[in-house]
């Protein structure tokens, strides 16, 4: 079954980039790619209760303007689109983004949504796009992959994966991680920043479990001790070049944790790097 991979898009540059780097990430694979551009209405809101409509002048400019800037991107992108195992749809909708996206994600068994941490209105002074944050959080239905500005593709080196080893874990879950590393023949580097003096019984099931899961796939297990959470992340990939990032959310703790705005500017790494969210669907 090919793999469906979503692409939000408000034509700017960053989100052009992040749509490069998922072709070429899935250059191999028989993939179709939704591109999804989300329009506003001229005169209208979406917290209003007047809705326009097809037959409106105003939607109709809207939707128009939406369609002709997917046919600039996929000018654009005619080199990409030479590629046979690859098939495009395009979807232009009045919604809000992340009610866009959910919907797509849900009607058409979307496995994956990939997009920029910057769009057109991103400023050199946000790490990670409001939009882009809010989809970590709010799309659960499927993994989200946010590429920073200006990073090109090329095989990941290594993924690292952080964990605390105390929720359980669950093969779909980890999927998507699993297959892009068989993809690109990547090695996931688990990581674990020690709280306490050592595992708890439950960690360490949870490591073994861990350990199975990973079992076809190259993987080391990794432990840092006396530093922060976030710090030590940052310390560790950049230490060893490390190029993708996986997070488990699980029921919003960790990532809210880690997307405070207090920490924010602390975890200036990740904008650096790809960030893939995996999800928990027992929720």
């Amino acid at each position: 079954m090919n793999q469906r991979v979503l692409l939000p898009t408000d034509f700017s540059k960053n989100a052009l980039n992040a749509i490069r780097y998922a072709l070429d990430m899935y250059k191999n694979q028989q993939c179709d790619f939704y591109l999804l551009n989300v329009f506003q209405v001229d005169g209208y809101s979406l917290d209003n209760m007047m809705v326009p409509e097809p037959g409106n002048k105003a939607y109709d400019a809207a939707r128009k303007h939406s369609e002709e800037g997917f046919q600039k991107l996929l000018d654009i992108l005619e080199l990409h689109i030479g590629n046979p195992k690859h098939t495009y749809h395009t979807i232009s909708t009045y919604n809000l983004l992340i009610d866009a996206i959910n919907d797509t994600v849900a009607k058409k068994d979307i496995d994956i949504v990939v997009m920029g941490t910057k769009g057109a209105t991103g400023s050199k002074g946000v790490i990670f796009g409001t939009n882009t944050v809010a989809a970590m959080e709010a799309v659960t239905g499927c993994p989200v992959l946010s590429v920073p500005q200006d990073f090109r593709f090329s095989p990941p080196v290594e993924i690292v994966f952080p964990t605390d080893y105390k929720t359980n874990f669950k093969r779909r879950e980890l999927n998507h991680l699993l297959d892009i590393s068989k993809m690109h023949g990547t090695p996931i580097r688990v990581l674990h920043i020690m709280e306490e003096s050592k595992l708890s019984k439950t960690q360490e099931a949870n490591k073994e479990l861990l350990e199975t899961i990973f079992e076809n796939v190259e993987c080391s297990f990794h432990t840092l001790e006396d530093t922060k959470v976030h710090k030590g992340i940052g310390i560790f990939i950049e230490s060893r070049g490390s190029d993708m990032i996986a997070f488990l959310n699980k029921k919003h703790s960790f990532l809210g944790i880690m997307f405070t705005k207090p920490l924010v500017k602390e975890i200036g790494y990740h904008a650096r790097i790809p960030v893939l969210v995996l999800n928990d669907y027992s929720k």
